[in-house]
């Protein structure tokens, strides 16, 4: 037996007796493989062929369902290696530091045209991407990444106000109200620089883009009165201060608001007269990725529409894949429906025509993070 053959076997043995251990495995002779949680996996739909043992992910944090990652390795044999980032930044520094050996990242729209700019991510192969025709055409195709030549849609959502109707009245109704004196140490924020700053650009009336040195000078005036009033900066899970009632309102995501409402009726999100900040996460494979078969076979499965649907159920964000929706209502219905109707997660035409998509600012970028770190450090 050759010694690449006995690793092999080897790991596969390993495998099998950890899925054994948390109750994942075959639920019974030639039936369906099932997680610990008792999901029973699809097979494939576009199956690949795959010789990679490991798969390297950096993503998003609480943003990858368990049966999603169990089902892969059930079905594939492939160990995931799951590392977590809370902000775009974060996964950008460690990207461009080099050294990394990640198969995916999940950058958000405004970073992604930066990481190609710089020469970090690699174009994908659509021939090897079937999976793509499942996905809703408005989520294609945008100014950040021209005919996905680098990028396949993940999540989209808002960043908006979010608010607990028992213990705040009036409500709000604008960016502008979060400096309302009487909400200072109540609120949470994401810990998210773009969407901070541009969410202050738009209280002046300030493009979230904006490149002029004097409007951000000013932006920076007004968010250094805000930040003292903020109790906690979060982009790990800042629906848990509001469920905990320790904040009362603030700004977050879209599935983080819809959450934190299935726990407590009372938690509002409202889209603010100013205007929602609108983004997209998206996946993307690095240069250098050592797995790209994996990765491939990956994207391909976790985003069949039997498999994303488990998004709605886990991180309920917007949707992009016509699959998942369609397999969700005909087949969950209930989760389907809760989806649909909110207009949280199924965010209104208006809602998204009186939204502001934040773009890569090019050489501007440092102007940002200057005045994102000394706000934040009090200078």
């Amino acid at each position: 037996m050759s010694k690449k053959l006995f690793q092999a076997l080897t790991l596969t043995v390993i495998l099998s007796l950890a899925l054994a251990a948390c109750g994942g495995g075959t639920s019974s002779e030639g039936g369906p493989k099932v997680t610990s949680s008792g999901f029973a996996c699809p097979e494939p739909a576009y199956k690949m062929e795959v010789t990679s043992k490991e798969l390297n992910l950096f993503v998003w944090t609480e943003y990858i369902p368990t049966d999603a990652i169990e089902c892969f390795e059930l079905i594939y044999g492939v160990k995931i290696n799951h590392e977590e980032y809370s902000a775009n930044e974060e996964m950008y520094a460690k990207l461009s530091a080099g050294g990394a050996s990640y198969d995916l990242v999940q950058p958000t729209d405004y970073i992604v045209s930066l990481m190609i700019r710089q020469g970090l991510l690699q174009e994908l192969d659509h021939a090897k991407l079937p999976v793509l025709a499942e996905f809703d055409t408005n989520y294609l195709d945008f100014s950040f990444d021209p005919g996905n030549k680098y990028t396949i849609p993940y999540q989209a959502g808002t960043d908006a106000i979010v608010y607990n109707a028992d213990v705040v009245s009036p409500a709000p109704t604008s960016w502008e109200d979060l400096w309302k004196p009487e909400y200072a140490n109540r609120m949470v924020f994401l810990d998210d620089s773009r969407a901070v700053i541009g969410l202050t650009l738009l209280t002046l009336g300030y493009d979230v883009n904006t490149t002029n040195p004097d409007e951000l000078n000013a932006a920076k005036e007004k968010l250094a009165l805000l930040v003292p009033n903020v109790r906690a900066f979060d982009s790990d899970s800042p629906k848990t201060a509001l469920i905990a009632g320790d904040v009362d309102l603030g700004m977050t995501w879209t599935g983080e608001a819809f959450l934190a409402q299935q726990e407590n009726p009372s938690i509002q999100y409202v889209y603010p007269k100013e205007g929602a900040i609108l983004w997209q996460d998206n996946y993307a494979i690095p240069v250098g990725a050592p797995h790209l078969d994996a990765a491939y076979a990956w994207l391909n499965y976790t985003m069949q529409g039997n498999m994303f649907w488990l998004m709605l159920r886990d991180f309920p964000y917007t949707n992009p894949s016509k699959g998942a929706l369609e397999y969700a209502k005909a087949n969950q219905k209930e989760i389907y429906d809760a989806y649909i109707n909110s207009p949280i997660t199924n965010t209104p035409a208006e809602a998204i025509a009186n939204g502001h998509r934040i773009d890569d600012v090019g050489e501007a970028l440092p102007l940002y993070d200057q005045l994102w770190t000394e706000v934040k450090g009090g200078e």
